[in-house]
């Protein structure tokens, strides 16, 4: 318990304003997911989750924080999707390890699947908007709207195997890197401005992969961890 009530009211200052232990947290986890998802390692989802877990608590600011935290019910609501899709990502590459193959192998989408990722990405967009307003989300609520239906979209094409996931990162961060510092989550903004450079790499990383042979897989948690 003690831990807990620390995790949740620690802050760390930053110039003249405070940063939350839990929101840096997060962010280091998912970063550490992301390495993970580059090199394909079974052990990214876990991480990934305990990430977001600790971010879901960060954004519904009103609810585990100060009454005058600014509440992204776009990006509360992308944490859940993502421990949703990433149960669904880890049993599906844990099952292709089983089977003796790699834990995924890179392929691109197809014409339909493309079209199908670009229509849901919009359609997804405009038709939360007008939801999470209603909720009480944060200005410009287009913004969090995109961020969640991407985030969505990315999650499951990395549970595919579909190389053009991160390219729909990067559509999210270009995006959710203003929203984030108007918000004023500066730890989170930061690392989605991170991830930007981050996620083109990886998207050159899969596609090297995609030439190449299939890659053996590590399944157990590394002994040292280092999103």
């Amino acid at each position: 318990m003690d831990f807990l009530r620390w995790l949740f009211d620690a802050q760390l200052p930053v110039g003249s304003s405070s940063l939350l232990v839990r929101e840096l947290l997060g962010n280091i986890f998912g970063l550490l997911s992301a390495l993970g998802g580059m090199r394909r390692k079974v052990w990214a989802w876990p991480v990934g989750i305990l990430g977001n877990l600790l971010l879901l608590t960060v954004f519904l600011g009103s609810i585990f924080g100060s009454a005058d935290t600014a509440t992204l019910l776009g990006q509360a609501g992308r944490q859940i999707m993502f421990i949703a899709v990433s149960i669904y990502g880890w049993r599906r590459w844990q099952q292709s390890k089983t089977n003796g193959d790699a834990a995924v192998t890179p392929q691109w989408a197809t014409g339909r699947q493309r079209i199908g990722l670009v229509t849901v990405m919009l359609l997804g967009t405009v038709a939360l908007t007008p939801v999470f307003a209603r909720l009480g989300s944060y200005e410009p609520v287009w913004a969090d709207a995109w961020t969640f239906v991407g985030s969505l979209l990315a999650t499951y094409g990395m549970a595919k195997g579909w190389v053009e996931f991160w390219l729909i990162w990067v559509a999210v961060d270009i995006v959710g890197v203003p929203l984030l510092f108007s918000a004023g989550y500066y730890a989170t903004a930061f690392m989605y401005l991170f991830y930007g450079c981050f996620t083109l790499a990886g998207f050159f990383v899969w596609w090297k992969a995609k030439k190449n042979e299939k890659p053996q897989v590590e399944v157990l948690m590394p002994d040292i961890r280092t999103r």
